[in-house]
């Protein structure tokens, strides 16, 4: 059994060594929405930049490293794990849906749409827009094969190549913007929903990141890595994976704080962007000019490139031990060149439907680490499982058809859903309507578990 299974190596791990899985996932998780949104946050927060941080620290920074524990703490080797108290066939559809939204679909194109809008589309005319996309995106996910072909070069690749190079050229950004600050954060102006919720409309923010689910389809990546440095046994490989998530997410943090702090002081300088890339882009020009943009240009290349390897490399592993019949190679090559044709739909399309399917997991996915990292508590009952994810579940398909664009949002039939909505559940106008259900549902299902057991014993 793998709970009584000894280690390999028997010797604590040097802080070296933790750093260096530390590093792992930093890599894995800081990438194209890392940067952009929550610059965007910033500009849209204004003077409540402060309040609006929280929330997204919450749903960006606590949700993923909880993610990552999950992963640790169920002994799961992926997603699919995750779901299967559930069910086989829950299990199986939940950890498609992650893995269609952070692969082919949304996250990993993002990752290439957005190294290339925020990095060379601002320096080329727009008549070469399209095809000069076209060839950036075929380099960049060759790249990103490249890297995720042999998983034993996963962790030097990403660990101890990439995230050096990638600090360096972040904090030379903060020490500039630190050192001339283009305006006071605190006295900026705020938009509107920032002015009434900015901790709920940060919180919200953070779903962009995408980084809670990405936790779960990072953790058997994570545990890999771990077991390569001899921690084989499950109690030991929990154990390194949490504290090197408390330091890896530790970082992200602060550097979240730093973005959306040198976001919040550019509104008297710029407008407020469509999204983070723009004003990044005005951030850098504005203290380096063309300098600026080529540094840019760089650091946006490589921290994408870095979540696109991780995004790869989990889809393939998850999907190959579900679907077996095509090899980690086979999936790992779907996976590349699926993502190489979404992304050549553009940023502004990858966002508008990404919205709506992290409207609808995102709450799922709180509510089953959250089971998942208690799960001793009530014996991985399914019961408490079922109930809570049943009362999650309504809400959550609500709050998907209300986000998506207005060629379905508008539609008569979505417009009536978003009325009985309105009118039925409580904080549905901020998005967190699911909150009491997933409470209410939670709670008959540990009811029913207690019940159970005391009429057992």
């Amino acid at each position: 059994m793998e709970e009584i299974e000894q280690d390999v190596n028997t010797k604590p791990l040097t802080w070296k060594q933790y750093l260096v899985v530390a590093s792992l996932l930093f890599g894995l998780f800081f990438g194209a929405g890392n940067l952009i949104f929550p610059i965007h946050l910033g500009q849209l927060s204004g003077a409540n930049w402060g309040i609006a941080t929280f929330g997204f620290l919450v749903t960006a920074v606590l949700l993923p490293l909880l993610a990552v524990l999950a992963i640790s703490a169920s002994h799961a080797k992926g997603v699919y794990d995750i779901g299967r108290p559930l069910g086989n066939i829950f299990a199986l559809v939940f950890m498609v849906l992650i893995h269609l939204t952070l692969g082919p679909l949304f996250a990993t194109p993002r990752t290439a749409s957005i190294s290339f809008s925020v990095g060379l589309q601002p320096v080329l005319p727009k008549s070469a827009a399209k095809p000069a996309l076209l060839i950036f995106s075929a380099i960049f996910f060759i790249l990103a094969f490249i890297i995720s072909y042999k998983q034993s070069t996963i962790l030097t690749s990403i660990g101890k190549i990439l995230n050096p190079l990638f600090l360096l050229l972040l904090f030379s950004i903060f020490l500039l913007a630190a050192i001339s600050p283009m305006g006071a954060a605190k006295n900026q102006s705020v938009t509107a929903a920032y002015q009434s919720a900015p901790f709920f409309n940060g919180f919200l923010e953070g779903y962009n990141t995408m980084d809670a689910l990405a936790g779960l389809a990072f953790g058997y990546t994570i545990v890999s890595a771990v077991r390569q440095l001899g921690k084989t046994s499950a109690k030991s490989n929990a154990k390194v994976t949490a504290r090197a998530g408390v330091i890896a997410t530790s970082a992200i943090g602060i550097i979240y704080i730093g973005l959306i702090w040198v976001g919040a002081t550019t509104l008297n300088h710029f407008k407020i962007s469509a999204e983070g890339g723009t004003v990044f882009n005005q951030i850098v020009t504005y203290y380096l000019g063309n300098f600026g943009h080529a540094l840019l240009a760089t650091l946006v290349t490589l921290t994408c490139l870095t979540t696109a390897v991780g995004l790869i490399a989990a889809f393939a592993q998850d999907f190959h031990r579900s679907f077996n019949k095509i090899s980690y190679h086979g999936w790992l090559t779907i996976m590349t060149l699926v993502s190489f044709i979404t992304a050549n739909f553009g940023l502004d399309t990858i966002i508008a439907w990404s919205t709506p399917m992290l409207m609808f997991l995102y709450p799922i996915a709180m509510v089953l680490i959250i089971l998942s990292i208690s799960s001793s508590l009530f014996d991985r009952d399914p019961i408490v499982y079922f109930w809570g994810i049943v009362f999650t579940f309504i809400p959550a398909i609500l709050d998907m058809v209300a986000s998506f664009p207005a060629v379905i949002s508008q539609k008569p039939w979505a417009l009536q859903l978003r009325s009985i909505q309105s009118r039925f559940l409580p904080f549905a106008d901020i998005g967190m309507d699911w909150v009491i259900p997933a409470v209410i549902g939670l709670a008959i299902g540990f009811i029913i578990h207690f019940y159970k057991k005391a009429k057992i014993n």
